[in-house]
């Protein structure tokens, strides 16, 4: 009878000690998804994110808790439950490198925009320095052409007074020469008088006064 009594004890331990280790291996499975979740809900950078797959990890652990390691559906929910905390860890990280992503594609499209406004801005610059540099040379022909109106001005006025002092040199040189000629004329006419006086003396002498006679008769 206490031979029957011990072995009852043992096999009631045996059972005992085999559903504690169950329960314990249960409760290990149990801890290391819900911790696994915790430290994927407390991450800085990535807990904000996949809410819906941690909800339905955690939806899948409460259901595995509900059955004992021997039952055949505790397999079962273990697998989807460590499926589930896998699922959500994988889309956190899919989305914060998303997340990443749309900030570097934001950042390059503001680089495009500034670059592009630099472009717009250095274009416009050249632009006015082109219209700057358009309007001198602009103004440095009209400058030039007025400067040649001028020339042509002062050169046809200079012509004009050439020719007109060539025509009052030429009206001069008339006078001295018709001058020259009346002197000559005059000249010649005095010494034509000269020689007419000359010669009427020659041929004609003064008669010589008779000396009256004395009383006395000498």
């Amino acid at each position: 009878m206490k031979r029957s009594t011990i072995l009852l004890s043992a096999l009631v331990l045996a059972v005992f000690s085999a559903g504690s280790a169950m329960a314990a291996t249960d409760d290990l499975d149990i801890r290391r998804l819900n911790s696994s979740l915790d430290q994927l809900s407390a991450d800085p950078v990535l807990g904000g994110y996949a809410q819906a797959e941690q909800a339905r990890a955690r939806e899948a652990i409460n259901q595995m808790a509900q059955f004992k390691p021997k039952d055949k559906e505790h397999a079962h929910y273990l697998y989807i439950a460590e499926r589930r905390v896998d699922i959500a860890k994988a889309m956190a990280q899919f989305q914060d490198a998303q997340s990443k992503s749309a900030q570097l594609d934001r950042e390059h499209d503001s680089i495009l925009l500034e670059a592009s406004r630099l472009d717009a801005e250095m274009a416009r610059r050249q632009l006015e320095q082109q219209r700057a540099q358009n309007q001198m040379i602009q103004e440095e022909a009209a400058r030039l052409q007025q400067q040649g109106v001028e020339y042509s001005q002062a050169l046809d006025q200079a012509k004009a007074e050439g020719d007109k002092a060539r025509q009052v040199a030429a009206a001069q040189a008339k006078v001295a020469n018709a001058a020259k000629k009346q002197a000559a004329l005059a000249e010649a006419a005095a010494r034509a008088m000269r020689d007419a006086s000359s010669s009427d003396g020659a041929a004609d002498p003064a008669p010589t006064p008779k000396k009256k006679k004395s009383s006395n008769g000498n």
